[in-house]
């Protein structure tokens, strides 16, 4: 078990491209107030879709599109998945409404957000759980139900004290809540919205967390569960790393996402050289949907550090 004064060590070399991206954004505000609603829209679509996908919900990315913005049922597909999808997008945008009107976290509003993400699916939606609970495929058991009331009372008071930076205080938001594991079941989904909430009260944009990186993500929730919160961090920071990175992409030309084949046609560098060079994390790029992206931007800062 660990607090938020527990160290939580962070890749300086990521941090420094964070802190760059992030002033380079900051720079931009005020943002233009059409653009930031498009891009909020695409983000809402596509958090809801990755929560809920990470969590087994089987819509596709446009089923999803279809069930928010055209209420169209799609036929062979579970009534839950429906309902997930659209109890998540009204969860984010209470989370919005919240962010909005300036209010510090509470357990009021982490159990308002659970009761959004479960009304419907759950039988007491927004309401601790009632007895102890096993997870299945963790070998950590979450605390006593009759410790959930003063570990989280701990929880807001750490996140509100901490002094941290904002990427290690999101780190602790995300995996002691779903460590306490206060609700029955949607601690996931309630996880990735406050840590979207804190961030973006912090300057910082919306994260994702990708369906194809559900793996790497559980993975390393597991090694935090036993005090190692090297891999998490990681992954938090990479995750804020993209987001910034698709942030300036709407808003500044040459920070446009490109796919790589595009850049390959008019860069020294083939598709496969510059693929290889994104996963290896030399090159920024976001890989969205199976595709990596990247900037004009980002090759001619390549390009630079190799003379």
């Amino acid at each position: 078990m660990y607090n938020a004064d527990t160290d939580i060590t962070m890749d300086e070399l990521l941090l420094q491209k964070i802190e760059e991206k992030k002033k380079r954004l900051d720079n931009l505000r005020p943002l233009s107030q059409d653009a930031l609603q498009n891009l909020l829209e695409d983000i809402r679509l596509r958090h809801t879709y990755h929560s809920d996908a990470i969590e087994g919900n089987t819509l596709t990315l446009q089923e999803t599109k279809l069930v928010l913005e055209e209420g169209i049922t799609i036929g062979g597909k579970p009534l839950k998945d429906h309902m997930e999808a659209r109890n998540d997008a009204e969860a984010f945008d209470l989370m919005m409404d919240i962010i909005h009107a300036k209010k510090e976290l509470s357990q009021e509003i982490i159990q308002q957000l659970h009761e959004c993400v479960t009304k419907g699916i759950l039988q007491n939606p927004g309401q601790y759980r009632t007895s102890d609970v096993r997870i299945t495929g963790a070998d950590v058991r979450p605390p006593a139900y009759i410790k959930i009331i003063p570990l989280m009372d701990t929880y807001i008071k750490h996140t509100k004290e901490a002094q941290k930076h904002p990427i290690q205080k999101a780190v602790y938001i995300h995996h002691e809540l779903v460590r306490i594991h206060p609700f029955y079941d949607g601690n996931g989904r309630v996880a990735r919205l406050l840590t979207n909430f804190y961030l973006m009260t912090e300057g910082y944009p919306i994260i994702i967390v990708k369906r194809e990186d559900r793996q790497k993500y559980y993975q390393a929730l597991h090694k935090a569960d036993h005090g190692d919160l090297s891999d998490f961090t990681l992954f938090i920071m990479q995750a804020v790393h993209e987001s910034l990175q698709y942030y300036l992409s709407s808003f500044i030309e040459e920070d446009r996402l490109i796919s790589l084949s595009e850049i390959a046609a008019f860069s020294p560098y083939s598709q496969e050289y510059l693929s290889l060079r994104a996963r290896q994390g030399k090159l920024d790029a976001v890989k969205m949907d199976n595709v990596w992206y990247s900037s004009k931007r980002a090759v001619k800062e390549y390009t630079k550090s190799m003379r």
